[in-house]
């Protein structure tokens, strides 16, 4: 056995600074493309700032915690975190227990402290199949003892987000576990039989729901219905083109008066590109390319199975869910509700991606004891 000890060596800087600049590009986004709605609904052009930076402090104190303790300490939990997710879903679905907003049922709590378990499936679920991958070993490239059991756990929780309805949380569920199952040594063929099975029931529920076939189609043609159907990626379109190079300018932005809907949360990056340009897009990537290729580093020496699965899985979930979004906003995939990590406005999210980056700098302050290999 390996005896695993903790570094003396501080935590990957690059990463570090990495994050915290994506952080900070958030804050001066989410102030930039918030304040005008925030002047006419709240009086207040500070308003969306200060909540983020309220949630801000409680993820730097998560993830505070969360880098300190010994990771191996979680794989016990990862049933309780996994049970207790699967719980809170559930409750969402609960007519005046979950919180309904713009058609969707996907918040629970009071006003400005309300939470979307959504967001906490996505590591209930990386915990869980790290700590299933983890003591799978070799019987990963079986389907039936390898495959099946995650994809029917990921499946039960996405079905769970389906219902609130969050495609694209759901999606981003699926992709996730795909990434883990592939990094633990899965057989493509089976990968892609489980999707090859599931295909069916997304085109089943795309066809027998009117608004997502209306954004399927607003994809393929968002310029057929600019006034309705396609106005999302027409006007998210409109400002990217706008800040060409070098963008019009931080703060002068003209698609956030109203223009653009949630500029301050699914769209953030349309503002990005439109007052900071084609540059400014270009850095937000980069770091993400950044942070991506540290955690891959840290994955690749991590001292076991379970810390390696568990950087993965952190790693995913964050650089899907920017491609998704960056996606979305380029009209590259279909309108999602999904954010752009570290940058859009939302507590849950902001929290969640803090301690998942927190878990990746905890893996990494442990090493192998080269004198008890």
């Amino acid at each position: 056995m390996v005896e695993r000890i903790r570094s003396t060596a501080p935590p990957d800087a690059i990463l570090v600074a990495s994050t915290a600049i994506l952080v900070a590009i958030g804050l001066i986004m989410v102030f930039s493309a918030s304040s005008v709605l925030a002047v006419a609904l709240h009086h207040d052009s500070l308003y969306y700032l200060k909540r983020q930076l309220i949630w801000l402090a409680i993820g730097a104190i998560i993830a505070f915690l969360v880098a300190r303790l010994d990771y191996q300490q979680l794989r016990r939990l990862a049933p309780w975190a996994l049970g207790l997710s699967i719980i809170l879903l559930i409750l969402v679905l609960v007519p005046h227990v979950g919180l309904a907003s713009g058609g969707a049922r996907r918040w629970l709590g009071a006003g400005a402290f309300s939470f979307e378990p959504s967001e906490f499936a996505k590591l209930a679920l990386i915990l869980y199949l790290a700590s299933a991958l983890a003591g799978k070993g070799e019987r990963v490239r079986s389907f039936v003892e390898g495959v099946v059991p995650p994809a029917i756990v990921s499946a039960f929780l996405a079905v769970l987000v389906v219902k609130e309805p969050d495609m694209g949380t759901a999606s981003l569920l699926a992709f996730t576990a795909g990434a883990m199952l592939f990094a633990a040594g899965a057989r493509i063929l089976h990968l892609v039989a489980i999707a090859l099975v599931t295909a069916p029931w997304i085109v089943f529920l795309i066809a027998h729901d009117a608004y997502k076939r209306a954004r399927i189609l607003a994809f393929l043609d968002p310029w057929k219905d600019p006034q309705d159907k396609g106005f999302h990626i027409v006007q998210s379109l409109l400002a990217l083109g706008s800040g060409g190079a070098f963008g019009v300018g931080l703060g002068f932005s003209r698609q956030k008066f109203f223009w653009l809907p949630e500029a301050h949360t699914d769209f953030i990056a349309s503002i990005i590109g439109e007052e900071l340009g084609f540059i400014g897009m270009l850095a937000v990537v980069v770091l993400f390319v950044v942070f991506a290729y540290r955690a891959v580093r840290i994955a690749l020496g991590a001292p076991d199975r379970f810390g390696f699965f568990l950087v993965i899985g952190c790693l995913a979930m964050i650089v899907i869910q920017a491609l998704v979004n960056i996606g979305v906003v380029t009209s590259a995939w279909p309108v999602t509700g999904v954010p752009l990590p570290f940058i859009s406005f939302g507590g849950s999210s902001l929290v969640v991606c803090m301690a998942a980056v927190a878990l990746v700098i905890n893996v990494g302050r442990f090493r192998r004891n080269p004198s008890a290999e």
